[in-house]
């Protein structure tokens, strides 16, 4: 996979890339912190890495959210996921 410059990455980081993309309150800022990746980058890889119906459903998705740039959270959201998100036993 070629994506600009960027490194190449596991398959573990490849699925983690793309789980953080899809969540709504893990904002693009945090992928860019972990993984090095500027918004346009990710959008470069998840069409790289998605189907294209389902590169277009994520597109679609992350159009005007929100949550998903820190300058455009609402005041309050704090954490990167939502507190239901992951069970706990």
């Amino acid at each position: 996979m070629k994506v600009d410059n960027l490194k190449s990455y596991s398959p573990a980081e490849v699925s983690r890339i793309i789980e953080m993309a899809w969540e709504d309150r893990t904002p693009f800022e945090a992928i860019e912190h972990l993984f090095g990746m500027t918004p346009n980058q990710l959008t470069r890889f998840m069409r790289a890495e998605l189907k294209n119906a389902s590169f277009r459903v994520w597109r679609k998705r992350m159009a005007g959210r929100k949550t998903k740039h820190l300058g455009m959270r609402p005041e309050g959201i704090l954490r990167g996921y939502c507190k239901t998100q992951y069970k706990h036993r």
